[in-house]
């Protein structure tokens, strides 16, 4: 796979990349990605056919909260701290024509 990493390659992932690469820059992205590419080729020859797919190495369950609502509408209590309201919400100056 890491043979696959060409000039042309390098060019539209600089257009992409939206770089202005010089010819050494190119030549130095070329390597990189070729050693990344050679470095993946090797992973994909460990013998994983008995192993289960994870998402993470930690057993990780939902950490997340219940979404339940503990402060209820106060609304006028907040309404308070406005310097200006109408109608049950905050009255601000209109900054669209």
């Amino acid at each position: 796979m890491a043979h696959l990493i060409d000039d042309k390659v390098i060019e539209n992932v600089s257009i992409l990349a939206q770089l202005e690469l010089t010819e050494k820059e190119k030549e130095a992205a070329k390597e990189d990605m070729s050693r990344m590419l050679a470095y993946i080729d090797k992973l994909n020859e460990l013998d994983t056919e008995n192993i289960e797919p994870m998402s993470h190495i930690f057993p990780i369950h939902n950490v997340f909260r219940e979404d339940i609502v503990v402060n209820g509408d106060d609304r006028e209590n907040m309404l308070k701290n406005a310097p200006e309201s109408k109608d049950g919400a905050f009255k601000v100056p209109k900054t669209v024509e």
